[in-house]
């Protein structure tokens, strides 16, 4: 079959090709799934960390106000780690396209995040403003930040618990596509390995036969035909060299059958239909139906690929 002059699929290479292309697409997959697979675990174990991070960053929050109370305050400590706070809850939520987060898209866990979003403005609005630090309740403050820590700790184990089930599901996907490639590599060793082995056997058998022909009957009549033309040199008789004009007619009739025998045999093992012909053919006829010059294309049952113009 021939599609914009290149010959696709040639005598005798049709199904190494189907091998080889097979064997190098479960090679694309696996290795795509694989590093699908470490780029998800990375991006999940970043986002539980940063989970966590907002934890520790509402604590030392809670320790920049008592200290901005009762000892020393350091009020660029105290704004950037409220902005940090303040921004990381949206990057957990909207995503970031820097460091490689995707939107959150589970229902539970932004539902979580909508009873975490009062106790976080309200930190925001009373703490943003380092002159009302001397009026600000201690203990609100205390109480918001516990109730932070509490929902956010919920929010955290639920990150870890969908970060063990997405790979759980990675895992069984690479199972899954493992066993169906040990399934692919069996069908390929005895429906296009086994059965090019087995003909090409077949084809050395059928040598043998050839040389076994060439080297004893073959040679037996080229015998008998020298013999007979020397005979015919030295005999002056004409009824005899009739009579072996004729012999040499005969033995010349012998060799046409030998030969005929001989191609008879070469073509029944080119002909003989092979279990991977199937898949190959279904192969050669979804090509057929996309192919992208004007030309018509027919297969002919003999092993060979045709093209055909109208």
């Amino acid at each position: 079959m021939k599609i914009g002059g290149l010959k696709l699929f040639k005598k005798g290479f049709r199904a190494y090709y189907l091998l080889v292309v097979s064997i190098v697409l479960l090679t694309i997959i696996i290795q795509s799934l694989t590093q699908y697979t470490l780029k998800e675990q990375r991006s999940t174990a970043l986002v539980v960390n940063l989970a966590g991070r907002q934890r520790m960053l509402s604590q030392r929050l809670l320790n920049e106000l008592y200290s901005c109370r009762f000892h020393n305050c350091d009020y660029a400590e105290m704004k950037l780690t409220l902005t940090k706070l303040y921004q990381m809850n949206d990057i957990l939520q909207e995503g970031n396209v820097g460091l490689k987060i995707a939107p959150l898209d589970d229902a539970d866990i932004l539902r979580e995040f909508d009873k975490l979003e009062p106790h976080l403005e309200w930190l925001y609005r009373e703490l943003s403003d380092f002159e009302k630090f001397d009026t600000i309740n201690f203990n609100d403050v205390r109480y918001r930040v516990d109730r932070f820590l509490t929902i956010m700790d919920g929010i955290v184990n639920m990150f870890q618990k969908k970060s063990e089930k997405d790979i759980k599901t990675m895992m069984i996907i690479e199972l899954e596509l493992a066993i169906f490639s040990i399934f692919i590599i069996i069908f390929e060793f005895f429906f296009i390995v086994n059965p090019i082995i087995n003909r090409i056997l077949a084809q050395k058998k059928k040598l043998s036969e050839i040389a076994w022909h060439q080297s004893h009957v073959f040679a037996s009549h080229m015998k008998n035909i020298s013999d007979l033309q020397y005979v015919l040199k030295v005999e002056k008789n004409q009824e005899r060299q009739k009579e072996i004009y004729g012999f040499i007619s005969e033995e010349l009739d012998h060799l046409k059958a030998v030969s005929k025998n001989m191609v008879n045999s070469l073509e029944k093992t080119t002909k003989q239909e092979k279990p991977h012909h199937f898949v190959i053919r279904k192969v050669e006829n979804l090509l057929e139906k996309y192919k992208p010059t004007s030309k018509e294309t027919a297969t002919i049952d003999d092993g060979t690929a045709h093209s055909v113009k109208l």
